[in-house]
């Protein structure tokens, strides 16, 4: 069984999001696992991993794996909101035009998404 690191290590320094998603759905799980959540199969998931998909293309591998693990809880929204929306909305400047706008930004300063926070896990404690 290979490691994350000699998974990805045909991506280079920085593997796409989408890519370092699909790697951490299968170390947690495993990669049959990983495969099915994403409705593709083994090899498929084997080969993006190593950046050595046949297809000119993975965009429809990106597209699925987006779809399937690209979604996390918004505790300040109390919705479910994509990780692009997640970090869009906390690397903004602060809205200081907009009382409730304000209140979710700072709400992402010190949530458990926001991998810039030093104590993720414990919401609000950060500074």
């Amino acid at each position: 069984m290979s490691t994350n690191s000699e998974r990805l290590a045909a991506w280079g320094a920085e593997p796409p999001l989408w890519v370092r998603l699909l790697d951490a759905e299968v170390a947690r799980s495993n990669m049959t696992a990983a495969a099915k959540r994403i409705g593709m199969n083994r090899a498929t998931v084997s080969t993006a991993l190593r950046n050595c998909y046949p297809a000119a293309s993975t965009a429809g591998v990106e597209r699925r794996v987006m779809d399937a693990l690209g979604h996390l809880p918004c505790p300040a929204l109390e919705a479910t909101i994509t990780i692009v929306q997640c970090q869009n909305f906390r690397e903004k400047p602060a809205p200081t035009h907009n009382p409730t706008a304000m209140q979710h930004w700072k709400a992402c300063q010190h949530c458990q998404h926001n991998p810039n926070c030093s104590r993720r896990g414990k919401p609000y404690a950060c500074h």
